[in-house]
């Protein structure tokens, strides 16, 4: 599979993973999930009952299906291993997912801590200052003007309340 050329300042992208491996990740971690499933809903009573099915009958079966599925997956990306040798993910691109991938860790923290009008004016605002080079007023002043219509919005016009974080920094708004 041909690659990009780098551009400047650009390292040059290294394979990390193929489509056969991520597979296989995947193709795991959905049987485990489909698993746990099959265990809890066995616990609830996956049986059928004089008035119908039990609360775990359902779900059993989901995720049975989810078992034999990811089996199916997993035994067609072991045969493709040795045939399949495209690129799944390169060094470049997984610095740009993890480039969004950390803000978004960093703020759903931060939505703990702060709350989330708070923590989404500041995402907002790093992310404009960061990823889109805008200057660091108009992006303050962006992020900070977006949560004031959300905060409006669902706090005063619909009544519903948000998470205010641990610190609540709104307190002071009587919200």
């Amino acid at each position: 599979m041909a690659h990009e050329q780098p551009s400047s300042g650009e390292e040059a992208a290294r394979p990390l993973a193929r489509n056969s491996t991520a597979d296989l990740v995947v193709a795991a971690c959905l049987a485990v999930i489909g698993a746990i499933v099959v265990i809890e809903a066995r616990r609830l009573g996956a049986d059928w009952r004089e008035d119908g099915p039990g609360a775990g009958y359902f779900p059993f079966y989901i995720g049975l299906i989810l078992v034999v599925c990811s089996v199916g997956i997993f035994v067609q990306a072991l045969s493709a291993r040795r045939t399949d040798t495209r690129t799944f993910v390169d060094s470049v691109q997984l610095k740009r997912v993890l480039s969004v991938l950390g803000p978004c860790v960093a703020y759903v923290a931060g939505i703990m801590v702060l709350g989330i009008y708070v923590a989404s004016a500041i995402f907002i605002a790093l992310f404009m200052v960061v990823l889109g080079r805008y200057a660091v007023l108009r992006s303050a002043i962006v992020g900070v003007a977006v949560n004031a219509l959300f905060f409006a919005m669902f706090e005063v016009w619909f009544k519903v309340p948000l998470y205010k974080g641990a610190l609540n920094p709104l307190a002071f708004l009587g919200y």
